[in-house]
């Protein structure tokens, strides 16, 4: 009898030990990227009002929680200097849990649709210029490391996806976001300390599917209930909520640096200024949501394609436009253009192969602003004023960092009269008067357009490289 007694007790504590085991997210795992030099949060589930107990091995600081009756808990831990030195971090609640291969680095988000969700190796008939170099190339960027969000749609909250962070090589690197590898790549190997990326985002999503429900339900007039979204929409990626819901809830513990976004092209059509109020909206929640202040917010500019079949059209760069200005009006955000990062023949490519590009772009603009590499020209020109002298406009640009890529043969402007009818209008520069614009067509010009079509490529950048903004002059 007393043996028994003793093989069930037995039997009992390994069961009390099985169920009282710490469960982690899958973002806390082995290869994973910490915020260097913060309290990174950790956080799990386990039994309600149980310790945990935390240890990291790169100092001999502890930590220790209690868990919630929803058996919750959360801790912050302080992380080291940026460094390639792997780390281990062990969760004891009476069992222990060891997440191995850990760096200290800088965090990034990869947010927004497709342009940002398209991986190295391509989508279907999208290639990514380069391909086979950028793999080999690879095997010197293992202190970049990714982790996918399954790109899941849900109508509550998700605290958890099923997830692994990934060591960049000529193995793994297909499987990354184009636009945040070569961000990532840049700035690790200029900087010369890990980069991780944590790629949440959704092909053909709008900046509605972002927002919750809250500022759904206060801003907009999205139909919230789950049987009108479905009949209300032709593809699910355009729903609203529920990719929010889905796919960024679960990241929103994490610690991060801040947060690169590649998206609207979904929102081509949308009038007024409604997309730059809502994007505004959209960077404020996420920054109230990671609780990490004002984070950096890098967005890329859509590229030029043939919207509504229609290459001359100008929905496109309406669209562009509202971008311009939401850089205006969010605070500690900038934005990429990518009007020259696209060849003539892709009008009909809604995912152009010039990824490098742009991700580079991006990496210049925190490598300037974030890490403090003043030398670097991060922004790129805009239109700053105009002055009509009987058939000539001149054109003043702001940004040009010392002066502009050609005074000759520029491409892309065009002049209308009082008729509203834009022609392609001959252009060129000299120094001390600005942009000098006349058109044949138009005697008496009254506004100027700088390729503000669907599709249409200028060849006027500044002192960078950097590609002028589209712009127009009139309000129609």
């Amino acid at each position: 009898m007393h043996k028994q007694f003793l093989i069930i007790s037995a039997f009992a504590a390994i069961a009390l030990s099985a169920q009282a085991k710490v469960t982690l997210p899958h973002l806390i795992s082995d290869n994973m990227i910490l915020q260097q030099n913060s309290d990174a949060r950790l956080w799990g589930t386990d039994e309600p009002d149980k310790i945990v107990n935390v240890s990291v091995s790169w100092s001999n600081d502890t930590y220790n929680t209690t868990t919630g009756k929803d058996g919750k808990w959360l801790v912050k831990v302080k992380t080291p200097a940026a460094g390639f030195t792997p780390y281990s971090i062990t969760f004891d609640d009476g069992e222990k849990t060891v997440v191995n291969n850990v760096l200290s680095g800088e965090v990034w988000v990869c947010a927004g649709q497709s342009n940002m969700e398209m991986p190295v190796k391509g989508f279907f008939n999208c290639p990514l210029e380069d391909y086979n170099s950028v793999v080999l190339d690879a095997a010197n960027s293992k202190g970049v490391h990714f982790v996918k969000i399954p790109s899941v749609m849900s109508e509550t909250p998700l605290d958890d996806a099923k997830c692994e962070w990934k060591i960049c090589d000529s193995n793994t690197v297909g499987d990354a976001s184009a636009t945040g590898y070569f961000f990532a790549r840049l700035v690790s190997r200029t900087l010369n300390i890990p980069i991780g990326l944590v790629e949440a985002n959704k092909g053909g999503t709008r900046v509605e599917s972002w927002l919750n429900r809250e500022n759904l339900k206060k801003y907009t007039k999205e139909d919230l209930n789950i049987n009108h979204i479905k009949a209300n929409f032709q593809g699910d990626y355009l729903y609203p909520l529920l990719w929010g819901n889905g796919t960024f809830n679960p990241i929103l513990n994490y610690t991060v640096k801040g947060i690169l976004f590649y998206q609207g092209c979904s929102n081509v059509g949308d009038p007024g200024d409604q997309y730059s109020q809502r994007l505004a909206l959209l960077v404020k929640q996420w920054r109230e949501s990671f609780g990490l202040g004002e984070i950096p917010f890098y967005f890329v500019q859509i590229a030029p394609y043939y919207y509504e079949n229609n290459v001359n059209g100008d929905q496109g760069a309406r669209l562009r436009e509202q971008q311009l200005k939401a850089a205006g009006i969010i605070s500690n955000s900038a934005i990429v253009g990518t009007n020259d990062a696209v060849y003539p023949y892709e009008t009909q490519q809604i995912h152009p192969c010039q990824k490098k590009k742009v991700g580079e772009r991006l990496g210049f603009l925190a490598l300037n602003k974030q890490y403090g590499m003043k030398q670097l020209i991060t922004d790129a020109p805009t239109y700053k004023s105009m002055k009509i002298s009987n058939d000539t406009v001149y054109v003043q640009l702001e940004n040009l960092a010392g002066g502009v890529s050609r005074y000759e043969d520029i491409k892309g402007f065009e002049l209308a009269g009082t008729d509203k009818v834009f022609h392609k209008a001959n252009t060129y520069y000299l120094w001390t008067k600005g942009l000098i614009i006349t058109c044949p067509e138009v005697k008496k010009p009254v506004a100027v357009r700088y390729c503000f079509r669907n599709f249409e490529i200028g060849n006027l950048s500044n002192m960078g490289g950097l590609p002028l903004f589209p712009f127009r002059t009139d309000n129609w």
